[in-house]
């Protein structure tokens, strides 16, 4: 899995509230894969594999792709689903499976998203960082346990703050940020948040 279909998993479903069905549906993924995306911090290590072939489906890949783009010009609740699109292309003569169709568009989808959010990066010195979880194993008491690493990093100089929570909480999310700013001696003008429940929840 890319980093990029990992964040786009954890994307749907921190910040849209999708559910694990909706997202494998939509995004052509397993749910157990879906699953793993949403529960661990770092990308999962797949063995790249080579694309399928899909000779069934290739003759109908340039009307899925028309279908594509007149469902965008579609309000929202009239846009084709998958099961709508291989519906309309099995009526054109498509003879496939309706999972083969949702892969490809999920493929299309994201590639538009990967040319729609491609943007250079330059970061002044102290202007930007970056905040995200990860997790690490420690001994603690003579026990192996799981530790939740609060990490950020400074966009330009890309120093680090880390430190160790018991778990995720918004405590622990708020104390991290105040250790990152004594270690950093400063804050940064703006820091953004990959995807973290602990970002976007209301405080009350």
């Amino acid at each position: 899995m890319s980093v990029e279909d990992r964040e786009e998993i954890r994307r749907a479903y921190f910040i849209q509230d999708k559910s694990v069905r909706q997202i494998a549906r939509e995004l052509g993924h397993s749910r157990e894969t879906v699953r793993k995306a949403i529960e661990s911090a770092e990308p999962t290590a797949y063995t790249p594999k080579k694309p399928r072939p899909s000779p069934v489906l290739g003759p109908y890949k340039a009307r899925i792709d028309e279908l594509l783009a007149e469902s965008e010009r579609l309000p929202r609740k009239q846009r084709f689903t998958g099961r709508k699109i291989c519906e309309l292309i099995r009526n054109e003569g498509y003879t496939g499976s309706e999972p083969t169709v949702r892969r490809y568009i999920a493929q299309r989808r994201r590639e538009k998203k990967k040319r729609q959010v491609y943007i250079p990066l330059e970061f002044d010195p102290g202007s930007d960082a970056q905040v995200d979880w990860g997790e690490a194993m420690t001994i603690i008491a003579g026990e192996r346990v799981t530790v939740q690493m609060f990490i950020m990093r400074l966009c330009y100089s890309r120093k680090l703050s880390v430190k160790a929570f018991p778990v995720q909480k918004q405590e622990a999310f708020l104390a991290g940020h105040v250790g990152a700013f004594h270690h950093f001696q400063g804050v940064p003008h703006r820091i953004s948040y990959d995807n973290l429940k602990a970002a976007v929840k209301r405080i009350l």
